[in-house]
């Protein structure tokens, strides 16, 4: 077969990843890049568009992937999808559940595939979780944390950027940590009852939006205690994020600053089995942490548009996470 043309908008540090992985797989071709600062897209081997619409008027492609600003995804999804192209969407899929929505109703209507990239599903440690759910291994769960506790500082703001800007960026929970909420919801499934604190601690000169806060909730399916802590206000460099599970027959904590090392593993006639390392050595350079795992994404394209294998992160997946981002804003406020 040949292989699947893909155009990338955005061609910042993530849409460059894209590129390039597109352009090693065998099974796709990187057929365009688009992006509004033409030396973004210097060095990259492939025809050059100013916008997303040149891109889907004029690139001969099946699948375009918006690796663009938060708040333009949704609109950008559906403009693709209108085009008869498939879309890959970085994450957060969307600032609103409902616009997330009104892509999946477009997505059934045009009969095309939505992929949302939540990549961190696919390290090591958290297919172990969801292994160890998954079995009852860690029997019916009581408890859960997950602590995410970065560095963001003058570095990442720059002054007239969309990123630390409400309509554009919607709060760190999206930018930052929207990849761990979707591990709580990928493993655990929905949440409820949903109690907030949030406070902008260190960057009121810089965005007005919080940087820190404590979230309590409890899990819809079992009733389980759960909490999110984070904060943006490290010094200097990422501490962790991490994910505690207290069962009725163990506990595991999963840290590191992507959740990719298990800390502590204690469970009732259970051997703690050897995990593949958290970034092997691939065909697709040597990235670390979560960007690491992007390649598993555009397997997962390829065996979709070829094979039929359902999209792993589909679009009614991706607005569940904005759901629950959406409810932990509203508790805050």
């Amino acid at each position: 077969m040949e292989a699947i043309r893909i155009g990338v908008v955005g061609t910042g540090y993530i849409g460059r990843r894209h590129c390039q992985i597109i352009a090693q797989h065998p099974d796709t071709r990187l057929a365009g890049v688009a992006d509004v600062q033409p030396a973004a897209m210097q060095g990259i081997d492939a025809p050059h568009y100013d916008s997303l619409d040149a891109l889907v008027q004029q690139a001969p492609c099946e699948v375009v992937c918006l690796c663009t600003p938060n708040y333009l995804h949704t609109g950008q999804a559906l403009e693709v999808l209108a085009s008869g192209r498939h879309v890959v969407i970085e994450k957060p899929m969307g600032l609103r559940e409902a616009d997330c929505l009104r892509v999946h109703e477009a997505a059934l209507q045009a009969g095309r595939q939505v992929f949302v990239v939540m990549q961190n599903r696919f390290t090591p440690t958290a297919l172990w979780l969801k292994e160890l759910l998954d079995t009852g291994t860690l029997g019916r769960i009581l408890m859960v944390q997950i602590n995410c506790f970065w560095n963001r500082d003058d570095r990442y703001y720059i002054p007239g950027g969309w990123k630390g800007d409400l309509r554009q960026d919607g709060g760190v929970l999206f930018t930052q940590f929207s990849h761990f909420i979707d591990i709580l919801y990928w493993l655990l499934g929905d949440i409820a009852e949903v109690q907030a604190q949030m406070d902008n601690l260190t960057h009121r000169h810089s965005t007005h939006l919080a940087d820190s806060g404590q979230v309590q909730f409890r899990l819809k399916d079992s009733g389980a205690l759960g909490s999110l802590h984070f904060s943006t206000s490290v010094w200097d460099r990422n501490l962790e994020s991490s994910i505690t599970l207290i069962g009725e027959r163990g506990s595991v904590r999963v840290a590191g600053q992507y959740m990719n090392e298990v800390d502590y593993c204690h469970i009732a006639d259970y051997q703690m089995p050897e995990l593949p390392p958290a970034n092997p050595p691939n065909l697709y350079g040597p990235y670390q942490g979560s960007a690491a795992n992007h390649h598993y994404i555009f397997q997962n394209l390829v065996d979709t548009l070829r094979r039929g294998t359902p999209p792993t992160i589909d679009a009614l997946q991706g607005a569940a996470v904005v759901r629950i981002i959406e409810q932990m804003y509203a508790a805050a406020r």
